[in-house]
């Protein structure tokens, strides 16, 4: 059984009722292959949750874009995973390197939630990646292990979560990881899976890219042996993201 392809749309901070409705509406009437072929998750903002839950074809499924460490309590402005599991949203981003970076957010932190996520419940899109810096440093891997491992330190089920792998330079910048960059580090992520979790483990997980993927570069990066998908920002609020759903069907071919 190979891995079935993932597309995930990141819509982060953005979106108004009217543009929202636009969203669902070209979701709900673009053409895309069967359940089969591809999985697709969606994550609008809080605010916006229910009402794209409502209106959204069933085939694709809504994403938190991030939850809280624990159990709710006075967390002023937290969302915890249980209100998620009590909304019937399956799915949540955890560690994307926008709260990495403007929030602060550890890689033990992200390992918590992460751990915390999954024993609600919830299906996780754990993400990693590393900056300009760290790659030109040559230490992409140290960087992407290291975030790794302290997701692997604290869950054992490993049936429910999704990596991204989301170089911190490609994020909305327009800049991509070019296919044989991003099979290198999928390869290598996918290698210390095996060495340091299971062999099992590393053949089933998902390991998806993101970081400026378009319509124009999705059929090429889905080519790669160890991109098992996407996690899409900027072009997930627009109709080409139709198209890079549409570029499973590489794998299935």
């Amino acid at each position: 059984m190979g891995r079935k392809f993932f597309v995930g749309g990141n819509w982060k901070c953005n979106g108004t009722t009217d543009q929202v409705d636009k969203i669902v509406k070209t979701l709900n009437e673009g053409q895309i292959p069967s359940t089969d072929v591809v999985e697709v998750v969606v994550s609008p903002p809080y605010v916006f949750i229910p009402v794209v839950k409502s209106q959204l074809r069933p085939e694709i499924q809504v994403a938190a874009q991030n939850c809280w460490v624990k159990k709710g309590g006075a967390f002023t402005g937290e969302v915890s995973a249980e209100m998620l599991v009590n909304l019937g949203v399956p799915w949540v981003i955890l560690g994307h390197s926008e709260r990495r970076a403007l929030l602060g957010e550890s890689n033990e932190f992200v390992g918590d939630k992460v751990a915390y996520a999954l024993a609600q419940g919830l299906k996780v899109i754990a993400c990693v990646g590393e900056t300009l810096e760290q790659r030109e440093s040559g230490s992409t891997m140290d960087v992407v292990a290291a975030q790794t491992k302290a997701i692997a330190e604290r869950i054992k089920d490993w049936s429910n979560v999704v990596i991204a792998y989301e170089p911190v330079w490609a994020i909305g910048t327009g800049k991509v990881a070019t296919p044989a960059q991003a099979q290198e580090v999928h390869a290598s992520l996918r290698d210390w899976l095996k060495t340091n979790v299971s062999p099992e483990v590393a053949e089933s997980t998902r390991i998806i890219y993101g970081g400026s993927v378009t319509a124009a570069n999705s059929k090429e990066l889905a080519g790669q042996p160890d991109v098992d998908g996407f996690l899409v920002g900027g072009a997930s609020l627009k109709p080409e993201f139709i198209d890079i759903i549409n570029s499973a069907t590489v794998k299935s071919a």
